[in-house]
C-alpha cells in the first residue's frame, strides 16, 4: 500500500495533474471491479455470488480512488499530512463505542473500524467487508507523499538517511507506545505465564484494521530495509524484480492456482464432488476439516511462489514489449 503510494507519485511527475487523477480514479475503479467479479469467484468458486469479497483489491482500488481525487484539489504535502492524519488518528475511534448493526456502525465498519463486516443484500447474499478503507488510504496517502524523496534532484545518500531515520524512528515509536500499553491498539498486550508468551502478546497488534501499532511495527522496518538495498542489483533482487515488475498479474493468478491445486487435492483425498462443493462452504473445494499441518503449508507456499515465476517472467517480458494501453490496468 504504501509503495503503490509511491509508484502514483513516481508516475504522476511524467502526467499533468489532471492526467494523474484521472489515471489513478479510473485504476481505482478497475481494481474495484476486479474484486468484485474476478476475486471473489477465484476465492469462492461460486459461480452464484452469494457471498461478494471485499478484501485487498477493495482497500487499493478505494485508496487510489480518493488518492486520484485529493490529487486534484490537493498539493503533495497536503496529501502527506492527510495520510499522517489518518495512520495516526484513526485509533482514536476504539474509544467510541455505537449501536451495532446501526447505520452509525456499518458506516464505521466500512471505513474506519471494521474488523470484517457482513452486509445482507436484496437479493438473500451478503457482502464480505474484509479490507476497511481510511486506514489503508491513511497508508497510501503517506507513500505518495514519501515519493518527493525520490525525485531525481534528491541525492541518493540524503534518501537513504532519510530512509533510516524514518524507519529507526518508526520502529522505536512503536516500542514506546506499546510498552505504555493505551493507545494505537485496540488489543492490550498482557503479562503472561511464560516470557515467550508474554513476548507474543506484545507483538499480537491488529491488523484488521491496521492499527497505528501494526502500520508502526510493519512499515519501520521496510524503510529501515529500503535504505540499505537502495540501487542494489544482484541476482536476488533480479530474481525477486521478475515478481515485481507484475504485481497485478501475480496476485490474480497464484490465488487462481492455489485455489485448482486445493480443490485437485481436495478431491484426490476421498471427498465427493457434493462434499466439496457444499451450499454451506465459504471457500469451495475447501471443506472445513480439511489441511495441512503448518510445515506443509510453507512448503506448498514457497512452492506455488517458485511455480509463478516463469509466468511472470513471460508477461513481464510481454508487456515490455507492448506499449497497448489496456497493459497499464494490468
Amino acid at each position: 500500500m504504501m509503495l503503490s503510494g509511491i509508484s502514483a507519485y513516481l508516475s504522476g511527475k511524467k502526467k499533468t495533474v489532471s492526467e494523474t487523477s484521472g489515471f489513478l480514479v479510473k485504476r481505482g475503479l478497475w481494481l474495484i471491479i476486479v474484486e468484485i467479479l474476478v476475486m471473489t469467484l477465484i476465492l469462492s468458486f461460486d459461480f452464484k455470488y452469494k457471498i461478494i469479497i471485499l478484501n485487498i483489491l477493495w482497500a487499493l482500488g478505494t485508496s487510489m480512488l480518493i488518492l486520484g481525487l485529493l490529487v486534484r484539489f490537493l498539493p503533495v504535502k497536503s496529501i502527506f499530512i492527510v495520510g499522517i492524519v489518518l495512520v495516526f488518528g484513526h485509533n482514536l475511534l476504539d474509544f467510541v463505542k455505537v449501536i451495532p448493526d446501526s447505520p452509525l456502525d456499518i458506516f464505521l465498519s466500512i471505513f474506519l473500524t471494521g474488523a470484517g463486516k457482513f452486509i445482507p443484500r436484496g437479493d438473500g447474499g451478503t457482502i464480505g467487508i474484509f479490507y476497511v478503507i481510511l486506514p489503508w488510504t491513511g497508508i497510501m496517502l503517506s507513500g505518495y507523499g514519501l515519493g518527493q524523496i525520490y525525485d531525481k534532484n534528491i541525492d541518493v545518500l540524503k534518501r537513504k538517511k532519510l530512509l533510516l531515520m524514518l524507519g529507526i524512528g518508526g520502529t522505536f515509536l512503536f516500542l514506546i507506545l506499546r510498552l505504555l500499553n493505551g493507545y494505537g491498539d485496540p488489543s492490550l498486550w498482557v503479562p503472561q505465564k511464560e516470557e515467550w508468551r508474554t513476548v507474543l502478546s506484545f507483538f499480537n497488534v491488529t491488523k484488521y484494521p491496521p492499527s497505528l501499532l501494526f502500520t508502526l511495527m510493519t512499515l519501520g522496518p521496510i524503510l529501515i530495509l529500503l535504505a540499505f538495498t537502495d540501487s542494489t542489483n544482484n541476482k536476488f533482487t533480479k530474481f525477486v524484480s521478475v515478481y515485481g515488475k507484475v504485481p497485478f498479474f501475480y496476485f490474480i493468478i497464484h490465488f487462481l492456482l492455489i485455489h485448482i491445486t486445493s480443490a485437485i487435492v481436495v478431491l484426490l483425498s476421498g471427498y465427493t464432488w457434493e462434499q466439496a462443493t457444499d451450499e454451506k462452504l465459504f471457500f469451495k473445494f475447501r471443506p472445513e476439516d480439511f489441511g495441512f499441518e503448518l510445515g506443509w503449508v510453507y512448503l506448498i507456499w514457497i512452492s506455488i511462489v517458485l511455480v509463478m515465476y516463469f509466468p511472470c517472467k513471460w508477461f513481464g517480458k510481454y508487456k515490455s514489449g507492448n506499449k497497448k494501453w489496456w497493459l497499464s490496468y494490468l
